[in-house]
Formats: structure tokens, C-alpha cells, sequence
């Protein structure tokens, strides 16, 4: 399948192997995995940098085998996930970065045409967090106003 925003295609990602079972080597439970989460999403981490943490420091290779669920709808079942879902926050930070970057130069073209990408992007994104209700509908992202989020 080819990229959104230019005419080449990807390369081929790592695919997670078909075979879904719980490996014989780790010794946590699946109460004692939702507690970890816990206790790492209270410390401010992103999903992301929990699934990271767990797989790398804890040798979970993959909390859905173990709590039936993802790290998300975990951490979403206790009442710790963040207004603004990850993803979006991310395209909403590089957005303010690039901003700030063509204040300071403002003939950088290449700059100004990655900053409407990640505009583009955020709407997309907006717009099926509206769908799919995880954002208000009556969210707005307005790129002078959006900057505490980023910070």
C-alpha cells in the first residue's frame, strides 16, 4: 500500500507472529500486570512507553496475551488515560515544533509543507476521534490555542 502524502510505497514492518500464546517464561499475573500499568501510567507514561517498558525491563513480550486486552482499554478501565489520545498529541507537538521553527526562518519551504502534513493529519485524526467519541464533539484544534497541550 502506498503513503498517504507521497507516491512511494512503505517497506515491509515486522509482523507479530501468528501463533498467540502465553510464553512458559514470565511469571506475573494478569492482576499484577494491570497494577504495573498502573503504577507506570500514574508515573505520566504513555501507553506506548509502557508497552516498551513492560516488554524491554519486565519481559512481557505482549500484555494482550495476558489481560485480554491492550495497555489502552487498561489503562482506560482505571480511569488514566489522557484527554488527548497519544497519537494526536504527537502530530499536535511536532505541529508547535514546526511552528516555532518557521517563525524563526521563514523562507524554510520544506518546513511550511511538512507543517500543513501534520496539519492534514491532525484533522483526520480529530475527526475520527469526534467519530468514534474518545475526543468531544465540540473539540477544536486551533493551532494558537493548542500549544498548552503540547507543553
Amino acid at each position: 500500500m502506498a503513503r498517504m502524502y507521497s507516491g512511494r510505497k512503505g517497506k515491509a514492518g515486522s509482523t507479530k507472529p501468528s501463533k498467540r500464546f502465553k510464553p512458559v517464561w514470565v511469571s506475573y499475573s494478569k492482576r499484577e500486570i494491570e497494577l504495573l500499568i498502573q503504577k507506570l501510567a500514574r508515573e505520566g507514561r504513555s501507553s506506548s512507553q509502557i508497552g516498551a517498558l513492560l516488554r524491554d525491563s519486565y519481559g512481557i513480550p505482549d500484555v494482550r496475551l495476558f489481560t485480554e486486552k491492550p495497555v489502552t482499554a487498561v489503562m482506560r478501565d482505571k480511569k488514566l488515560l489522557g484527554e488527548i489520545p497519544e497519537d494526536l498529541l504527537a502530530l499536535i507537538r511536532r505541529a508547535v515544533n514546526l511552528r516555532k521553527h518557521l517563525d524563526a526562518n521563514r523562507q524554510d519551504m520544506s518546513a511550511l509543507r511538512g507543517l500543513q502534513l501534520a496539519e492534514s493529519k491532525i484533522k483526520h485524526l480529530v475527526k475520527y476521534y469526534k467519530r468514534v467519541g474518545r475526543l468531544p464533539v465540540d473539540w477544536k484544534y486551533d493551532s494558537e490555542s493548542i500549544k498548552l497541550y503540547a507543553e
